[in-house]
C-alpha cells in the first residue's frame, strides 16, 4: 500500500506536524494580555513557556523509542492529543483563572505533545528521501520555524476579537486537526524503497550515493565515539544560536548604537535567517556533505565571535549576527540527515530524541551564560570571547568527527578487500 504514496505529499504531512507545534514559538504574544488579565506576574507566565521548552527537547529523548516503535502515525496522533489539549487546556486554565492548570496544560502537556511531534515524521522523511535527506528534512524543520511566524499574528488579531481564551480553544483545535491530517497520510516506505530516478542513476553509474555508516539501534549508538562528537557540536551550536536570539537586540543596541526600531526589523530579519538557513543549509548538505557543512558552520562562526568584539560598523554587526542564527537553524536541519548517513535509519527517531536533548540544554546556557557573563562585566565583549572559546572547541571537535568517518570507512575498505580476496 505505501508503494502508492507520493513521497512529496509525506513531506507536506510532515510540514503539517511541524508547522503545528512551531506555533509554541509564538508564546511571547501571550505573555503581556495574559499577565494583565489575570494579575499573574510576567516571571510567572513565562514559566509554562520554559517549562514547554525543557520538555521538548527531553520528550523527545524519553519517548524517541515508543516513536520508533508505534509508527509515526501513532506517535503522531499521540502528539496531536497532547499538543491540541495543551493549547486548549489553556484556555481552561484562564477561565477558571488557574496559574498551576496553566502551567501544566501549557508547559507540560503541550511540552510533551511538542517533543514527540517534532521526531515523529522525521525518519520517516530520511527513508522516502534517500537520494535528498538533507532537503526533505529541511522543509519539515523549516515548517517548525515558520510556525511562529504564522501564529504570532493569527494569536494576536484572535485575542483582541474573542479574548484570550477563546484563543486558546481555536489554535488547540486547530493544531489538533493540522497534526491529525498530517498524520493520517504519513507512512514509512517498504523496506529497500528507492525512488525511481535514484534506481536509475544508480545502475547507469551517473550518481554514486553514499551508504550510511553503520545501522545502528539507539543503544549501540550512544556507545560511540561519533555519537558524543555530534552531541557536543549540536549543543555548542544550538547554545551559541538561542544567546543571540535571546540578546540581540539590546545587544546591538549597546554594541553598535542601533536604534530600538532598528534592532526590532533586525530581529524580524534574524527569523527569516534562522528559517531560511534551515531549508539553505540542509539543500547544501546534500552536494557537499553534512560534516562539512558542520565544518562551516563553526568557520562561519569562529570568525563572527573573533569579528563581533572590535567591529564598530552596526551593517557587519548586523551581518555577523544573521548568519550565526543561519547556522543554529541549520543545525538542526541537517541533524537529522546526519544522523541517518551517521547511524543508519534502524532507531533513527530514538537516536534523534538523544541528541535532542541538546535543544534543552542550549535553551538553559544560552541565556544564562549571556546573562551572566553582562552582569559581572557590564558588557558583552566578553561574552564574544567566550562563545569564540566554544566555537573553537566544536570547530577542532568538526574535524575529529571527519577523522573518524574516514577511519571507519577506511576500514570497512580493508574489510571489503579482505573478504574479495579470501572470496
Amino acid at each position: 500500500m505505501n508503494t502508492t504514496k507520493n513521497r512529496w505529499l509525506i513531506a507536506l504531512s510532515a510540514i503539517a506536524i511541524h508547522l503545528s507545534i512551531g506555533g509554541a514559538y509564538a508564546y511571547s504574544v501571550y505573555t503581556t494580555p495574559v499577565s494583565e488579565q489575570m494579575g499573574w506576574t510576567p516571571t510567572q507566565v513565562t514559566i509554562a513557556f520554559t517549562i514547554m521548552m525543557a520538555l521538548a527537547g527531553s520528550s523527545a529523548a524519553l519517548f524517541g523509542k515508543f516513536v520508533e516503535k508505534s509508527g509515526p502515525r501513532k506517535s503522531a496522533m499521540v502528539s496531536a492529543v497532547l499538543f491540541g489539549v495543551g493549547q486548549a487546556g489553556a484556555g481552561v486554565a484562564i477561565a477558571v483563572d488557574s496559574l498551576i492548570l496553566f502551567l501544566l496544560t501549557y508547559g507540560l502537556a503541550s511540552g510533551l505533545g511538542l517533543g514527540i511531534g517534532y521526531i515523529s515524521p522525521v525518519s520517516t522523511l530520511v527513508k522516502w528521501f534517500p537520494d535528498r535527506r538533507g532537503l526533505a528534512t529541511g522543509l519539515a524543520v523549516l515548517g517548525f520555524g515558520t510556525g511562529a511566524l504564522i501564529t504570532a499574528p493569527l494569536a494576536a488579531s484572535l485575542m483582541s476579537a474573542v479574548g484570550i481564551a477563546n484563543t486558546f480553544y481555536i489554535l488547540g483545535l486547530t493544531y489538533f486537526v493540522f497534526i491529525t491530517l498530517g498524520a493520517s497520510y504519513i507512512a514509512p516506505p517498504p523496506e529497500g524503497w528507492m525512488p525511481a530516478g535514484m534506481k536509475k542513476d544508480m545502475a547507469s553509474g551517473k550518481k554514486v550515493f553514499k551508504k550510511d555508516l553503520q545501522q545502528l539501534t539507539s543503544k549501540e549508538a550512544v556507545k560511540t565515539r561519533r555519537f558524543w562528537l555530534l552531541w557536543i557540536m549540536m549543543l555548542i551550536n544550538t547554545t551559541a544560536g538561542i544567546m543571540m536570539i535571546s540578546v540581540a537586540s539590546p545587544m546591538a543596541q549597546e554594541v553598535v548604537g542601533l536604534s530600538a526600531a532598528a534592532a526590532a526589523t533586525m530581529v524580524g530579519i534574524m527569523g527569516i535567517f534562522n528559517g531560511g538557513g534551515r531549508i539553505g543549509w540542509a539543500a547544501a548538505s546534500d552536494y557537499i556533505g553534512r560534516p562539512n557543512v558542520f565544518l562551516i558552520f563553526f568557520i562561519i562562526q569562529t570568525v563572527a565571535f573573533f569579528t563581533l568584539p572590535i567591529t564598530t560598523n552596526a551593517i557587519i554587526f548586523q551581518i555577523l549576527i544573521l548568519l550565526v542564527v543561519s547556522c543554529y537553524g541549520g543545525g538542526f536541519s541537517n541533524l537529522p540527515a546526519f544522523i541517518g548517513d551517521l547511524f543508519g535509519t534502524k532507531q533513527l527517531g530514538s537516536i534523534h530524541g538523544y541528541l535532542l536533548t541538546t535543544w534543552s540544554l542550549g535553551g538553559v546556557f544560552g541565556p544564562m551564560l549571556v546573562s551572566q557573563i553582562r552582569e559581572r562585566t557590564d558588557g558583552y565583549t566578553a561574552v564574544f570571547y567566550v562563545f569564540l572559546g566554544l566555537i573553537t572547541l566544536s570547530l577542532i571537535v568538526s574535524i575529529l568527527m571527519k577523522l573518524d568517518i574516514k577511519r571507519i570507512e577506511k576500514a570497512y575498505e580493508r574489510k571489503e578487500e579482505t573478504d574479495a580476496v579470501n572470496y
